[in-house]
Formats: C-alpha cells, sequence, structure tokens
C-alpha cells in the first residue's frame, strides 16, 4: 500500500468522523431542541392543573401574544459553562424517576406550590433575563420599593417572595371582606350568661358564630424541660414550679370564621395603616385590607386564622372582650405550657420521646419512623400536607384542647425573653407574665412546618417581626398583617372572675 492510499484513507475517516461528529451534534441540538418543548415537558407532568394554570397565567394570557415556555421559568438560562444542561439533566432524570415510580394522585401538589418549594425548580436568573427593566413606567409606587429593597437585600429576597403565582394561575388572590352567607342560621343576639366555671360555648353576639371555651382548672406544675429532654434548647431552663389560677381557653384555635367576624365589624377600609386608638376608647379600629390572599387558597371556615400581626391578635381579643362583656386575651406563656401539656410532664402529653419521631440515623431515614400517635394528636410536617388542617383532622389533649401543638404555632402575651426562667423569684412562681417590655412576643406550639421535635411542649419560638415583613411593599409596613409567615395563628382565654362566677 502506498503512501499516498494510506493518506487518502486516513483524509477519508477525518472526513467521516467529522461528518459523523457533526450528525451527532446536530441530533443531539434536535434532541435538547425537542425535550426543551412544552409537549415534552407535559408528557411527564402528567398533574391536571399544570398546563391549564400555566395557559391562565400572565405567562401566557398576555397582551403582546408572547408566551413564555416552561424551560425558561424551570431552568436557568443557556450559558457557556453548561449550567443549563447540567440543570436539564438532573431535572430531567428526576421527573423521569418521579414518573415511572409514583402515581401522580399521591403527590402533594399543594406543598410544591409554597415558596419553599418552588425555590429548587424556579431559576430566578430565568425572570432577569426577560424582566431587565425593574423600573418601567408603568410599575406603581409599591412595586418600586419592592424593586428598590430586592436591589438592596437580593440575599433575603427573592422574585418568588411576591411573584409566587404569576407561572401558574392560582385563582382568587384577596380575603373576602363579608362574611359567609348566613342564612338559615342563627344570628345571636343576646350576650351568653356564664355563671360558673365550667365549659361553655361562647355566642358572638349579632353573628352566627359560635365557639367552645374549656374550664381549666389552675394547679402546679413544672415548666420548662429537664436537661435531659432530646431536642431541648438553652431558652428552655432552668425548670421552675410554676403555679396558675382557673381560666378558660378556646378548644380551637381562632378560626378565620370567628377573625372574619372581627375584621368585618372593625376594618379600616383603604391602604392607611391607621393605629387603633387608646384602649379607654369603645372604639376599635380594625385592620386595613390584607395584601394577597392570607388564607393561601387553603380554605377559611374553621380553619385557623393565619397571617395576621401580634397586634392584630391582640385587637381581636380587645373587641371579643367588648362584644362579649367578658375578659378575653392571649394567653401567658405560662397558661399555655400548663394547657398544652394537660396535667403530663413528658415532652409530649402523649407517649413517647422526640428521638422516637424524629428521622436521625440512616434506618430511620431509610424506613421511617412509626408515626401513628403522633398522627392522632398533631398536624406536622408529615400527615399537613404542608398546610393547615380542620379542627376534626386531630383529637384532643387531657383537657380536651386541640391543636396545642401543631397546625399553627400560637402568639403568647408575654415579651420573649431567652433567660427569663431563670429570673423569676426562687420558690414557686406564680402566675408569671414574663419581662415587662421587649421587642418580641414568645410564640408556642409549632405548626405544620415542624418535624416533632419542634413540638414539644416546652419549645420556645419567638415573633421575628422584620423577617415575617421582608416583602411587604408598604411604608409604614403593616401593623396588621405578616407577608411572610404563614404557620402562626392564636387561641383567646377568657380570665375566670370568681366575684361573677361561681365554681360548683
Amino acid at each position: 500500500m502506498t503512501d499516498k492510499t494510506i493518506k487518502r484513507k486516513h483524509y477519508l475517516l477525518f472526513v467521516a468522523g467529522g461528518l459523523v461528529a457533526i450528525l451527532l451534534l446536530a441530533l443531539t441540538n434536535k434532541t435538547v431542541e425537542y425535550t426543551s418543548t412544552n409537549e415534552f415537558c407535559a408528557s411527564c407532568h402528567v398533574h391536571p392543573h399544570a398546563d391549564v394554570t400555566w395557559k391562565l397565567s400572565v405567562h401566557n394570557d398576555t397582551r403582546s401574544g408572547v408566551s413564555v415556555k416552561c424551560v425558561d421559568c424551570h431552568l436557568p438560562p443557556e450559558d457557556p459553562k453548561g449550567r443549563y444542561l447540567r440543570r436539564k439533566a438532573y431535572h430531567g432524570f428526576h421527573d423521569l424517576y418521579v414518573y415511572l415510580t409514583t402515581e401522580p394522585e399521591d403527590i402533594d401538589w399543594t406543598a410544591k406550590r409554597s415558596k419553599e418549594a418552588a425555590q429548587r425548580f424556579v431559576y430566578e436568573d430565568g425572570c432577569k433575563k426577560c424582566h431587565t427593566n425593574l423600573f418601567p413606567s408603568t410599575l406603581n409606587e409599591l412595586g418600586s420599593q419592592a424593586h428598590i429593597k430586592y436591589l438592596r437585600d437580593p440575599e433575603n429576597t427573592s422574585c418568588l417572595h411576591c411573584h409566587l403565582n404569576v407561572g401558574h394561575y392560582r385563582g382568587e388572590t384577596g380575603l373576602s371582606l363579608t362574611e359567609e352567607s348566613t342564612e338559615d342560621k342563627e344570628i345571636y343576639t343576646e350576650l351568653t350568661e356564664v355563671a360558673e366555671f365550667k365549659t361553655f360555648i361562647e355566642k358572638i353576639p349579632e353573628t352566627s358564630v359560635s365557639f367552645k371555651m374549656i374550664a381549666i382548672p389552675g394547679g402546679q406544675f413544672k415548666m420548662g424541660s429537664p436537661v435531659d429532654e432530646p431536642y431541648r434548647r438553652p431558652d428552655e431552663g432552668p425548670v421552675r414550679d410554676v403555679l396558675v389560677n382557673d381560666f378558660f381557653m378556646a378548644e380551637i384555635e381562632v378560626s378565620w370564621n370567628e377573625y372574619l367576624a372581627f375584621f368585618n365589624a372593625t376594618s379600616s377600609q383603604g391602604r392607611k395603616e391607621a393605629q387603633e386608638v387608646d384602649e379607654d376608647s369603645d372604639v376599635i379600629t380594625g385592620a386595613t385590607p390584607p395584601w394577597g390572599a392570607p388564607d393561601q387558597g387553603w380554605g377559611k371556615g374553621d380553619r385557623p386564622a393565619i397571617t395576621m400581626s401580634h397586634h392584630a391578635a391582640e385587637t381581636y381579643c380587645r373587641w371579643l372582650s367588648q362584644v362579649t362583656g367578658r375578659k378575653y386575651r392571649l394567653p401567658t406563656e405560662a397558661e399555655w405550657e400548663y394547657a398544652a401539656r394537660g396535667g403530663t410532664s413528658t415532652p409530649y402529653f402523649f407517649e413517647g420521646s422526640p428521638k422516637d419521631y424524629e428521622k436521625d440515623g440512616f434506618f430511620k431515614k431509610l424506613f421511617g419512623a412509626d408515626m401513628e400517635i403522633v398522627d392522632k394528636y398533631t398536624v406536622h410536617y408529615g400527615n399537613s400536607p404542608y398546610k393547615t388542617q380542620s379542627p376534626e383532622y386531630v383529637e384532643a389533649n387531657p383537657f380536651g384542647l386541640k391543636n396545642m401543638l401543631g397546625n399553627v404555632a400560637e402568639f403568647c402575651l408575654d415579651y420573649y425573653d431567652p433567660q427569663v426562667y431563670g429570673k423569676y423569684p426562687k420558690g414557686v412562681v406564680k402566675n408569671p407574665r414574663g419581662p415587662r417590655n421587649g421587642m418580641e412576643h414568645v410564640v408556642r406550639g409549632g405548626s405544620f412546618k415542624n418535624t416533632p421535635k419542634d413540638l414539644r411542649a416546652a419549645r420556645r419560638d419567638f415573633t421575628k417581626t422584620k423577617d415575617w415583613l421582608v416583602t411587604d411593599p408598604q411604608i409604614p409596613k403593616s401593623i396588621w398583617w405578616y407577608s411572610d409567615v404563614k404557620s402562626v395563628g392564636f387561641r383567646v382565654v377568657c380570665e375566670y372572675n370568681e366575684e361573677e362566677m361561681k365554681r360548683p
């Protein structure tokens, strides 16, 4: 074989290799192009609302006719470093695995609509690729303030904070300012008489709303957690002997039915953050209308009212006291823990250690834990499904109170101080009220977002006003509604007045 023949063969092999490479590259580009179409995405994402809600959203139903594709939001923009292809491969294999191994009806679609979940599969770079001008002439003042905040503090804010629902239409976005139809419902016109210390049904006058108040006999208990309690935090001690007097406590957290009765009776129309008048006044100025849907679209009724501020909760108690003639307020931290324990001294009012229910360690992560008793009494991360639930979802504690642990965390009357237990006088502490002043208030009980370790009766938390108002675009920010927390509510207590009520 001559040298020319060898060179010719090498040349032909080179040309053939080049043609094959071009063909493979073309096929690869075609594959990438095809797998980036909406039709291909819909072949795996078979949940019924995905395509329909996208077509109704402002990203498809536009005046200009421009339609944003799935990959424009759910993949990062293409870049020379190949991040687009890497994330495309990751999401592709993940989605295919879920499609092949999971039934659509078994997936918690509601949880995937949350900001926390959306951050895992919505790319902010995609938002900024299209929305290059953050201050268009059509942007209103509140939008401008929100975008200025975003530019100044990009680490703590994101497009999803304010624009979570633009990709898929979610329906109604505001709180209805009218009560449910009262047709065929009794309207209470008289005050509820309570002549003795026993459980009663409170009926809010001029409404059809009522709720049960449980008589909680006072007593002495150990407040806080011992040093050997699993997952104990430093602010839960030292353990103190505490005595509380008799009081009434609501069977359930304040529901939307109850809160809307207050809102419709006292709300401040318009957007000005009106401060309420002093406590000696007969007039109570209530909340301004909220921004967005404070019930998150989960429903109202007897679900716990959420997203209102601690200030709003205290104002509600003032209003309830005024219309019923009884002294309603938020529970003290001591009253709350006493009621939550229901006469027990263990981490929960039911059996078991927090270690039994947390998925710590390889085997528990692999096989899970026996959650039967936790599911019976609490709404938590594992059974929520990532939203509040109605009272019938769980059974009551020994005092007859529901959702003291889980569902939504609850405001207490006390200011928060991590060392307050150690500051109380020696011996038995009677009816402690916490520090006289402070910046934040105690929050107790954990919520549907928490795992069992944070549902312990002694677990303490507190309001985080700044963090809970990050995306509120108003100046000044709302004193009535939190924009960035959906897992906190409250329940009320009614003071027992021995002069007016005779205990049997």
